[in-house]
């Protein structure tokens, strides 16, 4: 399995973006699919996670605010971010765990940069 982020990139403080995450490979539909983020200086956080396509959590810092979403045909999955605040700043990373083989796989990050 192989994940690729897109959609990084500066934006001021009340603005949205939009990440991307193509996946290649084949993932069993025993899955948590989500994103994660890692600011300068600071351990990487959970963003949302997406359960099985169905039941999602969301890190308590980007509640109301970010949106998880699938195009399933394209297989692609998207991070809608809205009212994006300089603590946003952060390399975002999509990932991937096969609960069935027991797997994790994490892509390459995408910079999002949130300027005040």
């Amino acid at each position: 399995v192989q994940l690729q982020a897109s959609g990084g990139g500066l934006v001021q403080a009340g603005g949205s973006l939009r990440l991307s995450c193509a996946v290649s490979g084949e993932i069993s539909s025993a899955n948590v699919m989500g994103w994660y983020r890692q600011a300068p200086g600071k351990q990487r956080e959970l963003v949302v996670h997406i359960f099985s396509g169905k039941s999602t959590t969301y890190g308590d810092s980007v509640k109301g605010r970010f949106t998880i979403s699938s195009d399933n045909a394209k297989r692609t999955m998207y991070l809608q971010m809205d009212s994006l605040k300089p603590e946003d700043t952060a390399v975002y990373y999509c990932a991937a765990h096969d609960q069935r083989l027991m797997k994790f796989y994490l892509g390459q990050g995408t910079l999002v940069t949130v300027s005040s």
